[in-house]
């Protein structure tokens, strides 16, 4: 079973996901940060980003200044 907070970090990172689908970026170690669930009390759930090389990197830097204009 879900806590409330780890059903909202799953929406987030399902909502990431899509937006980064949206520009045709894929991080494939998206997800949560299971170490900050792990602790006695999580207050805060962590996404973990991961890795990615420098093609996704560049598109991703890209996508990010393409939208603050």
């Amino acid at each position: 079973m879900h806590s409330p907070a780890e059903a909202e970090a799953d929406a987030c990172v399902e909502e990431l996901r899509g937006a980064l689908a949206a520009h045709g970026i894929t991080l494939p170690s998206l997800g949560l940060d299971l170490p900050a669930f792990a602790a006695r009390r999580p207050v805060r759930p962590l996404i973990a980003l991961g890795n990615c090389n420098l093609l996704t990197t560049k598109a991703l830097s890209a996508a990010l200044r393409k939208s603050a204009v």
